[in-house]
């Protein structure tokens, strides 16, 4: 597999080919560089041996975070070989994958570890009980599902897909209304959210957001 790519002041993104419901919508891991070269890998891909090299080459491994209900089939290779890392789940996951012994279950309150760098959503009003990062220095926004961006991907079946779900810009499809499980507290949550200085954004399904990730954020839930 490729090495990681820099896609900001320390962090770093690795993209793998995934399907779901036999669709590729691909998937992206993000490596957050924290103090003193400790590592945050967030929603993990598969560990082949390139993957480990290119991870062990920038530091440490100090925390896994599995963000989403959907974001952790991969997360039992990372305890295998980083057992002394801080393996964090979001809420309702330590339930769904019960043979995996998580650190702990994240919520509003960003972990000790990571807490100096990092500011963190539970962004519970989605079914997927997304938990958001923000990397303060790169001004960065870290998340997995909740901004899906598949309009221009390399698939002309995903394409296709994406036409008919809307997905017309990052986060903006006909599903969200069903996605959504409480409109009011969702808008508190983006709202929070907003408040964040953000410019860049990750997300794990669709092309990357480089700029103006403000922005493209109001747009994605103006609606609500």
């Amino acid at each position: 597999m490729a090495d990681l790519e820099r896609f900001a002041d320390d962090i770093w993104v690795a993209a793998r080919p995934m399907r779901f419901f036999g669709v590729e919508t691909g998937t992206r891991m993000t490596v957050v560089r924290l103090a003193g070269e400790r590592l945050l890998i967030y929603s993990p891909v598969g560990l082949d041996e390139s993957t480990r090299e290119a991870v062990d080459g920038l530091g440490s491994v100090c925390a896994v975070v599995a963000p989403s209900v959907f974001h952790h089939v991969f997360v039992s290779q990372w305890m295998t070989h980083y057992p002394q890392a801080r393996f964090a789940a979001c809420p309702g996951l330590e339930w769904k994958r019960t043979d995996l012994a998580f650190s702990c279950v994240l919520g509003d309150t960003p972990d000790p570890l990571w807490a100096d760098e990092l500011e963190q959503c539970y962004f519970s009003a989605r079914r997927e009980n997304e938990i958001v990062l923000f990397h303060r220095r790169s001004r960065t926004l870290i998340c997995c599902d909740s901004l899906l961006n598949l309009a221009h991907h390399a698939s002309p079946w995903t394409r296709r897909v994406a036409w008919l779900m809307g997905n017309d810009a990052p986060g903006i499809t006909r599903l969200e209304r069903f996605m959504i499980r409480d409109r009011a507290l969702a808008r508190r949550q983006v709202d929070r959210m907003l408040s964040w200085d953000i410019d860049k954004i990750v997300l794990a399904h669709g092309d990357l957001i480089a700029r103006d990730g403000h922005e493209v954020l109001r747009q994605a839930y103006a609606w609500l």
